[in-house]
C-alpha cells in the first residue's frame, strides 16, 4: 500500500514516571500495555491548529500523544509495519522464515533497529536483524 508521504520514523520514550497528561485517554491503557520505550513508531500526522495531539503508529494500533517526547530517527529502519520480507540465510537447511514486520526495536547503543516477524498469522519469538532479512516484492 503506498503511503502519501515519505515515512517519519521515531522514539517515544513515555513510562509511568512521567505521567499521563502525554497520553490521550482514549488509547492511554492500550500505550502503557504496549510499553513503549524503545520501540520504534511510524509518525502519522503532526500537530494541527485544532489540536495538542500527533498520531503515532506501531504495526496495527494508533495512538494519540503529545509531541513533545517524540524523537525522530533519522537512521531509520530499512523495512515498516507490514512490509513483507524473508530471511536471508536460513539456518540448518531449514526453509527460510517468510512474514510480516509486526514489531521494530531501536537499539540506542547500535544506533540501529531490529525486527520481528509474522508468519501464517503467529509471532516469531526470533529477534532479526536488518542483514538478515530482504524485502519480498509481490
Amino acid at each position: 500500500m503506498p503511503r502519501p508521504r515519505p515515512v517519519v520514523f521515531g522514539l517515544y520514550a513515555w513510562s509511568p514516571d512521567y505521567g499521563y497528561s502525554y497520553l490521550h485517554p482514549a488509547n492511554r491503557r492500550s500505550f502503557e500495555l504496549l510499553e513503549p520505550v524503545g520501540k520504534v513508531f511510524e509518525k502519522v500526522s503532526d500537530l494541527d491548529a485544532d489540536s495538542d495531539w500527533i498520531t503515532l503508529r506501531y504495526d496495527e494500533q494508533q495512538f494519540l500523544v503529545r509531541g513533545e517526547l517524540f524523537k525522530e530517527l533519522y537512521n531509520k529502519p530499512p523495512f515498516g509495519f507490514g512490509d513483507l520480507v524473508e530471511e536471508v540465510q536460513p539456518k540448518g537447511g531449514l526453509p527460510p522464515h517468510q512474514g510480516l514486520i509486526s514489531d521494530i526495536f531501536w537499539s540506542e547503543s547500535q544506533d540501529r533497529a531490529s525486527f520481528q516477524l509474522v508468519e501464517r498469522k503467529r509471532k516469531l519469538a526470533r529477534i532479526f536483524e536488518p542483514e538478515e532479512l530482504r524485502k519480498v516484492h509481490r
